[in-house]
């Protein structure tokens, strides 16, 4: 549950840098934020694998590249749902796709498969 909470506190950073990097993307408030992260999560993990399935051939005929496109829709697919969380269109999905995906990849190189802050050094 832990592990939980902490990959949603990174996507909510995610979301936030997205927020303040693309004009096209709006929050009315921290509680709209952070339910979304946690809303972001729980579709990347139950959506997302049966969009993937359905999307595979036209996955690897575009050679991976329709992935992109499968993010900005779960982004997407989370402002249709969260009241009080926009995005202008599918251009500035796609990019706060690739902020929040970013953003979970630095985040995520710090926490362990236990999801706990490992240190990282030399013995």
């Amino acid at each position: 549950m832990v592990g939980f909470l902490l990959r949603a506190a990174i996507s909510a950073l995610g979301l936030w840098v997205a927020s303040l990097l693309l004009s096209g993307i709006r929050f009315e408030s921290t509680a709209k934020l952070a339910i979304a992260a946690v809303l972001l999560g729980v579709i990347n993990a139950v959506v997302r694998p049966i969009a993937f399935i359905l999307t595979l051939p036209l996955t690897l005929v575009t050679l991976g590249l329709f992935l992109f496109v499968l993010n900005a829709a779960m982004v997407g697919l989370v402002a249709r749902l969260v009241p009080g969380f926009t995005i202008s269109g599918f251009w500035t999905a796609m990019g706060a796709a690739v902020i929040v995906w970013l953003v979970s990849w630095l985040g995520s190189s710090l926490i362990g498969s236990k999801g706990r802050l490992e240190r990282i050094g030399r013995r």
